[in-house]
């Protein structure tokens, strides 16, 4: 049973979460994103995003975005207590990648290649010379943009990224990323919803653009 609007937990998320209009449920990657949804309808939507956000940084292959979403919709007064419990998760979540990569990379390398959707050894090794010379806006730019956080976070650990730079890169790009949304929702309400589905690649990218600028700036200038 749904609860209403503004359950102190958040549960229930807004009836159109996932939609009547939604594709035809015939792959994997829409039943997984509907599963993810889902609960935001149940008491456990909190602990969900919590451990969702933790395993996004890793391994899991969908971000938690949909799901702070819903439950923001669904109590937009604890909207940004959302915000933070994805935070708090999402860095968690990249430090265990970041150990997975110093310390074990040998062992899950194969298996990380083989079953995790999207990431190829190519795209991994592709990151080596970024890294290099700017390893705090690669952390930075993987943790706000769409690009996949968890290569980061493992790519972190196998090129010897330093720590404090790696959890400073990631607190402020997946907070910045999180509480955009969960701030857009607070202050909005429910009709930001529509404009955050359709251009929040579009809104994290002109914040990674500023950032990209910044970043230059600084190096070219000093």
């Amino acid at each position: 049973m749904t609860n209403g609007p503004e359950d102190d937990d958040g549960a229930a998320g807004p009836e159109g979460a996932a939609g009547a209009s939604n594709p035809p449920r015939d792959n994997i990657v829409r039943r997984l994103y509907d599963w993810v949804l889902h609960w935001a309808d149940t008491p456990y939507g909190v602990p969900a995003l919590f451990v969702l956000s933790f395993a996004e940084s890793s391994f899991f292959p969908l971000p938690p975005d949909p799901l702070l979403l819903a439950l923001a919709l669904g109590a937009s007064k604890r909207s940004l207590r959302f915000a933070a419990v994805c935070t708090v998760a999402s860095v968690l979540g990249g430090l265990l990648g970041y150990a997975i990569g110093a310390f074990a990379w040998d062992l899950a390398r194969d298996w990380f290649f083989a079953y995790v959707p999207g990431v190829t050894p190519e795209a991994f090794e592709s990151v080596r010379d970024f890294y290099d010379r700017h390893g705090f806006a690669a952390v930075f730019l993987a943790g706000l943009t769409p690009i996949p956080y968890k290569v980061f976070t493992l790519a972190s650990g196998v090129f010897g990224i330093s720590l404090g730079v790696f959890v400073l890169a990631s607190i402020l790009s997946r907070g910045l990323r999180f509480f955009l949304i969960a701030g857009l929702v607070w202050k909005f309400g429910p009709p930001i919803q529509r404009f955050i589905d359709r251009h929040f690649d579009r809104l994290v990218m002109v914040f990674s653009l500023l950032f990209v600028l910044g970043f230059l700036a600084i190096e070219f200038l000093l």
